[in-house]
């Protein structure tokens, strides 16, 4: 008996410690939260500069984007997909890996995935998808900003030579969105071409004065598609910003699923716990009983032999 009530009081510990894990792991979660929260929402002004900027240089210069996007069986299509390194996010990268495979199987061309995330490159890597990465997802709303940049420069290494291509490409960033409470979707946003269609709908966005913008630097007609340094750094202001606010946003999801996951942890050791607590005291209370009933015992035959 004694043995029973030692093991059960070695669980209750443990559980008690788990749970001191648990309130940590949703703390942290919960700061990441609003952490991540901010960084896209402060991107929301640096967002419209830039897309100001691209509506005021698409209006003095003219068309710069080629008008046309030859779809072909040979094109490669690329995809950026967010997921998590840790676990303790139920099915966080479950969901989306099962999303980017339905979406890649209905684009034709070969593949090629940039992989944020060893859980998800793994999900992704037993369907025998052609990966590069794992990146490591970042561990603040800082360290966003380096990661984006790595993606970039190695997605620009496997470009085609043509420098001023952001129209003869197809790239989608695959990630979680974040929902009310902790619930989330996946969503596919194409990243590239930049085509025709975009810029019309970049030039048709409203200035927001009375006094016209001129680009300075800028150029027009044919000489625009390689003369335009302004244009190409805008244009690379505009996709790091996609990719910034992708990424903030899947660990958002990540952070508001892990919160979601401790709190049903919690729930279930806090359950556990009572439990145990009650199976201890009942345990306790039958070994108390028992020893009086032998100390009773024992007193009866003591009064019984000196009768």
């Amino acid at each position: 008996m004694s043995d029973t009530l030692a093991s059960l009081r070695g669980k209750i510990s443990g559980a008690d410690k788990l749970k001191s894990v648990v309130r940590t792991m949703k703390a942290m979660a919960a700061s990441s939260i609003g952490q991540y929260e901010n960084a896209v929402q402060s991107l929301g002004d640096y967002e419209r500069t830039v897309t100001l900027g691209l509506s005021a240089c698409f209006r003095q210069a003219g068309p710069v984007v080629t008008p046309h996007f030859q779809q072909n069986e040979h094109k490669v299509i690329g995809a950026i997909v967010f997921g998590s390194d840790q676990g303790l996010v139920g099915q966080f990268n479950d969901v989306m890996g099962r999303f980017v495979m339905d979406k890649l199987d209905k684009l034709p061309g070969e593949k090629k995935i940039w992989v944020v995330g060893e859980r998800l490159h793994a999900i992704l890597g037993d369907a025998n998808l052609p990966l590069f990465g794992p990146y490591g997802v970042p561990n603040s709303a800082t360290a966003i900003t380096q990661l984006v940049g790595r993606i970039q420069i190695d997605c620009e290494a496997h470009r085609p030579h043509s420098e001023f291509d952001y129209d003869q490409e197809t790239i989608y960033v695959f990630h979680n969105a974040p929902l009310s409470g902790s619930q989330y979707q996946p969503v596919c946003q194409r990243l590239l071409p930049l085509d025709a269609e975009w810029q019309r709908n970049i030039t048709a966005i409203p200035w927001p004065t009375k006094n016209l913008p001129e680009a300075i630097g800028m150029k027009t007609g044919r000489e625009s598609e390689t003369g335009n340094e302004l244009l190409r750094a805008l244009l690379r202001e505009y996709l790091f910003i996609s990719l910034f606010k992708a990424c903030a946003e899947s660990l958002v999801s990540e952070n508001a699923s892990r919160l979601a996951a401790m709190q049903r942890a919690e729930k279930n050791i806090n359950e556990l716990s009572t439990v145990l607590s009650r199976t201890f005291y009942r345990l306790r209370q039958n070994s108390i009983d028992e020893e009086l009933f032998d100390v009773v015992a024992g007193s009866n035959a003591l009064g019984n032999k000196v009768r």
